[in-house]
């Protein structure tokens, strides 16, 4: 995978980024290996128990090579080429070391068996659980640094389609990467097709603020969702109680907005893999079982099967398709008039409207 960073080099060689910030971005060439299926289940990390690992039973590390330039990205792009041209993009959430960014997109890239590049963007956090703050301001640090590289990704004959997998507060970066290119390019590369969000630590009065400022001709936005998600309710509780965008209930709402182009899948009832429920778009075996045995080509709603598709139901985690609510596109909506907000956005997305007073 391609590894761009925000973060600050170690003075260790060994542990390669720290969770403080950089005032450049870097960027890595890494090559991780995975385990045998008939050592490991879907889902897991097998972290190795000393340096260097083994290979048989691990997760291990078997390149570290910089990436010194964006000529040099522009001829990684080119060699890691595949035929559809497809890139894969994933920003991690809250509470992340480098190791922990690098092994999960791994797990999700090998076990989702998605056909894209990997490309990973990890941004400054201290993962710590004391440190929510600290890591929300590295992501108001790092989104010029990641709207640069979609940018830099988008001109690339190489790449076809983007698309963009973001966790918790990574998707706060994700959609704050984007509306800034909107704004200074007067509109978001067409190569930037699909971004799913998972979880999405985002105030929903901020998010319809970025839909609305990315404009008419933004990509296609998939949210998965579950009011059972306890870390949201603590981001909730430390934001002023304004709900957040990956544990609001959307399902009375899904015919009204189904022009938006914002689909949302409630995984609410699916049984989550960890004891607070945000991390089940990558750590249950049956999304990959939904992904590569049921899936079979079609999308969730029939016809041939989207690269965002893919990662959606992989993201989905221990969904039974069954168990699954998925919806027809919608929008995330204030609380206090949802009509008037439907509105709102449907003028601003009018050409020629660039502001919106409310």
């Amino acid at each position: 995978m391609l590894v761009a960073t925000t973060r600050k080099p170690a003075s260790d060689p060994g542990e390669l980024f720290t969770g403080e910030r950089a005032t450049a971005i870097s960027l890595t060439n890494i090559v991780v290996s995975i385990p045998p299926d008939s050592h490991r289940k879907v889902g897991e990390i097998q972290w190795p128990g000393r340096s260097p690992g083994n290979p048989q039973t691990d997760f291990v590390t078997l390149q570290v090579k910089p990436v010194l330039s964006t000529n040099a990205a522009m001829d990684w792009y080119r060699h890691h080429r595949g035929p559809k041209r497809r890139l894969l993009v994933f920003v991690h959430g809250f509470n992340n070391t480098y190791p922990d960014a690098v092994y999960r997109f791994a797990q999700i890239s090998h076990d989702a068996g998605i056909d894209a590049t990997p490309v990973l963007f990890t941004w400054p956090s201290r993962a710590s659980v004391f440190d929510y703050v600290y890591d929300k301001e590295s992501t108001n640090y790092s989104r010029f640094a990641l709207e640069e590289m979609l940018r830099e990704a988008a001109k690339s004959p190489d790449v076809g389609e983007v698309t963009i997998l973001a966790h918790s507060m990574g998707s706060w970066l994700a959609t704050e990467a984007l509306r800034g290119m909107a704004l200074r390019d007067k509109g978001i590369s067409a190569k930037i097709r699909n971004v799913v969000l998972a979880s999405p630590d985002i105030d929903v009065d901020v998010f319809r603020r970025q839909i609305i400022e990315m404009g008419p001709k933004r990509p296609h936005f998939t949210i998965f969702s579950s009011r059972n998600d306890r870390a949201l309710a603590l981001s909730r509780w430390l934001s002023g109680d304004v709900e957040r965008v990956g544990a609001a209930d959307m399902r009375p709402y899904t015919a009204e907005l189904a022009t938006l182009g914002i689909s949302i899948i409630d995984t609410s009832d699916v049984k989550a893999g960890d004891p607070l429920a945000h991390n089940t778009f990558a750590d249950s075996p049956e999304m990959v079982r939904v992904l590569g045995q049921r899936l079979s080509g079609q999308s969730l709603a029939g016809g041939e099967a989207s690269l965002a598709d893919q990662v959606g139901m992989a993201a989905l985690g221990g969904a039974r398709v069954a168990g699954a609510a998925v919806t027809a596109p919608v929008a995330v909506l204030s609380r206090a008039n949802r009509s008037e907000f439907l509105q709102r956005i449907e003028a601003a997305s009018a050409p020629g409207r660039k502001t919106l007073d409310y």
